[in-house]
């Protein structure tokens, strides 16, 4: 078996990755190009693993312990995602940006707070 063949469908999916990840702006699609460039990561230690024939197939465990913290990432970045939507009520990464509380008054509180830190 030939490694260019494992490597350049690892190269394309980490791309559709990073493309994911920098062009989307639906909190569980970023989620899901991590994943998915995880599981090129994922496709590039077992293809060397096994084209090195290494012995001790340190790898393919290595990929274990990626699929792993992949799933406990998931669980938290889920976690977290149904807790600001509980909040906002919308995961959309445009209008989550922000730390304060969602209103109309948000604009005249910052003018308020930056005037106040301006006069001291």
């Amino acid at each position: 078996m030939h490694i260019v063949y494992p490597a350049v469908l690892a190269a394309l999916l980490f791309s559709i990755g990073v493309y994911g990840v920098l062009a989307r702006r639906n909190t569980i699609l970023v989620l899901m190009s991590v994943e998915l460039m995880l599981n090129a990561v994922n496709l590039n230690l077992v293809a060397f693993d096994v084209w090195l024939r290494d012995a001790l197939h340190g790898g393919q465990v290595l990929t274990l312990f990626v699929i792993v913290i992949a799933a406990a990432e998931l669980g938290v970045g889920l976690a977290i995602v149904l807790a600001v939507f509980r909040n906002r009520r919308t995961v959309a990464l445009d209008q989550v940006r922000d730390l304060a509380e969602p209103g109309p008054d948000r604009e005249a509180g910052a003018e308020a707070a930056h005037a106040r830190d301006g006069a001291s």
